[in-house]
């Protein structure tokens, strides 16, 4: 499993500390049991946001694997 890249560590613990504390208003609990569902809830969010963050260059090695090539390397054909 390739490690996380910078942007995706900081999209994930912004998303945590954010929805973590947009439930934790909007829900306004005060019991521990409430508490730890937004926790565990903010950090699957979080979880989430970082695996679907874009990885830099798999695009390309994508296209290079099916043997196409990147939108700015195609050579126009002649009529």
């Amino acid at each position: 499993m390739p490690r996380p890249t910078v942007a995706q560590l900081a999209y994930g613990a912004s998303t945590v500390i954010f929805s973590t504390l947009a439930m934790l208003l909007l829900s306004q609990t005060s019991s521990g049991v409430g508490i730890a569902v937004i926790a565990l809830a903010a950090l699957a969010l979080g979880l989430l946001v970082a695996m679907t963050v874009p990885v830099p260059g798999a695009r390309g090695a994508q296209q290079e694997a099916a043997g196409t090539a990147p939108e700015g390397e195609r050579v126009p054909t002649a009529l």
